[in-house]
Order: structure tokens, then C-alpha cells, then sequence
């Protein structure tokens, strides 16, 4: 049997499965599927390598494609409603390119279904250099990490990673080996020789550079009812930042 992602589940309803983004965890998008969960039943996944979910030396966006399929037949799903964030959106977008009949409606999170530039080396770098026989407090760890990234926002984002082993040492939840060697494959953009003919929503942040003008045409090519909503003052964050809003936004397109 294959492995099985972890998952949290809301409220009632039709199903809709939230996907996060690199270093995240269903915990992520927490309080839009318990905003989300008033209408429907909200199934926030850990994908692989990530959160409490399976560590895996292959990751690319058809196996995770593949992981959600598992996950839904588990779960007598036959279709849901999807709303991925980044990287959670690209795995999404393979979905409804690789299994239309089982995605009713998309909701995409600032990001496009291109091939985007190697930027997280600095990330990856800072997580790889954390030694927990040295730094074995989230203290500790938050002080290493600062010495390559200067973001505090991002570190205290990375550090919801953090987590007590059963040998009584903290360490990462996601498999940070795992991540950094198929790194080029979360890069990786949509394939072009299929469609998804159903409704397409991106929202992208109004601060952020992840959804460029130059991007519109190949995403109408795959995804030709698509409609985009811009969250003025919001950088890749947009769902946290301005989650009212954020909701909001997603429930007019839904219903």
C-alpha cells in the first residue's frame, strides 16, 4: 500500500484539500481552512517530506500528484475543490492537468505554472548547517540560522520545522536532504501538451514577483477559464497576511 500523507480535517461538506508550500506544513493555511470549513470539508495535507508526512529520496510534482490520488482514494474522495500556496499550488496544477476528473474547481496561490529560478539556496544552506548534537535549542537554532538568513519573519517561519525526536533531541520534521536534492524538480513548471478546461482562480500578492505579466499566456494556454485576483499590499504571504480577504475572495469564486 502506498504511504499515506498526513492530514487534518474540518468541518462539512464538499471536500477541499489545501496544499502548502516549500518548508510548510497543513498548519500553514490553518486558519483559512477553519474559515473555509463553515462550507465545506477541509482536508489540510502534509505533502511529502514535509510536516508529519512520509520522507521520501524522490520528489517531484507527478509523485505528489500521485500521493494526493492515494490520499483521496483512502478517503472515498472522487473529486474535491484544491487551493494550493506555492509550491502546494504547482502540485494543484498537476493535478487538475493529470486527473481533471477529480478536481472540481482550483484555487492557486501566488504562483504560475512556469519554470522559476533557483532562490532558496541560501534557505536550504542555512538549514543543512544546523548541527543538533551543537544547537539543541530552538534558541540555539534560531541563532545559527541568523547567521545566513536575516529575515526573522522567515525564521520564525522555518522553525515551525522544529520538533522533539523520540531520542529526546529536536530536529527538522521535513526531510531537508530529501528536498535539497530534488530541488530542481520543485523549480520545474507545468507541462504544455494538456488543458484544464473547468474554472481557475490565482490570486497573487500585490508586493510579490512570483506571477509576472510575461507569465499570462502560457497560463491561459493551459488553463483557458482562468481569472486572477491581485491582494493589494501583500507579498508571497498573501493567505497570512490577509486572510479575511483572502477567504472572502475564495468563497465569491466558489460559490
Amino acid at each position: 500500500m502506498r504511504a499515506q500523507l498526513f492530514s487534518k480535517v474540518r468541518g462539512r461538506g464538499e471536500p477541499l484539500i489545501l496544499l502548502h508550500g516549500l518548508f510548510g506544513s497543513s498548519d500553514n493555511l490553518s486558519r483559512v481552512a477553519k474559515e473555509l470549513s463553515e462550507e465545506y470539508e477541509t482536508h489540510s495535507l502534509d505533502l511529502r517530506n514535509h510536516g508529519e508526512s512520509f520522507h521520501s529520496e524522490e520528489m517531484n510534482y507527478a509523485l505528489m500528484a500521485l500521493d494526493i490520488i492515494s490520499y483521496m482514494d483512502n478517503n472515498k474522495i472522487k473529486s474535491a475543490i484544491f487551493l494550493g500556496h506555492s509550491m502546494g499550488g504547482k502540485v494543484a496544477m498537476a493535478m487538475a492537468l493529470k486527473y481533471p476528473e477529480r478536481v472540481i474547481n482550483l484555487i492557486v496561490a501566488d504562483i504560475a505554472p512556469v519554470n522559476y529560478k533557483a532562490h532558496h539556496q541560501e534557505i536550504i544552506r542555512a538549514l543543512c548547517s544546523v548541527n543538533f548534537d551543537i544547537q539543541n535549542t530552538r534558541r540555539e537554532v534560531d541563532k545559527k540560522l541568523a547567521e545566513t538568513i536575516s529575515d526573522l519573519g522567515i525564521r520564525q517561519f522555518l522553525l515551525k520545522n522544529l520538533y522533539m525526536s523520540e531520542d529526546q533531541k529536536i530536529s527538522w520534521k521535513m526531510n531537508i536532504k530529501g528536498i535539497s536534492e530534488n530541488y530542481v524538480n520543485i523549480q520545474a513548471g507545468m507541462s504544455v501538451d494538456t488543458t484544464f478546461t473547468k474554472p481557475v482562480l490565482f490570486i497573487a500578492g500585490g508586493l510579490s514577483d512570483y506571477i509576472k505579466p510575461e507569465y499570462k499566456n502560457i497560463t491561459l494556454r493551459l488553463f483557458p477559464k482562468a481569472q486572477m485576483k491581485v491582494i493589494a499590499d501583500t507579498s508571497h504571504w498573501l493567505h497570512a497576511e490577509k486572510p479575511r480577504i483572502f477567504v472572502n475572495i475564495c468563497l465569491r469564486f466558489l460559490q
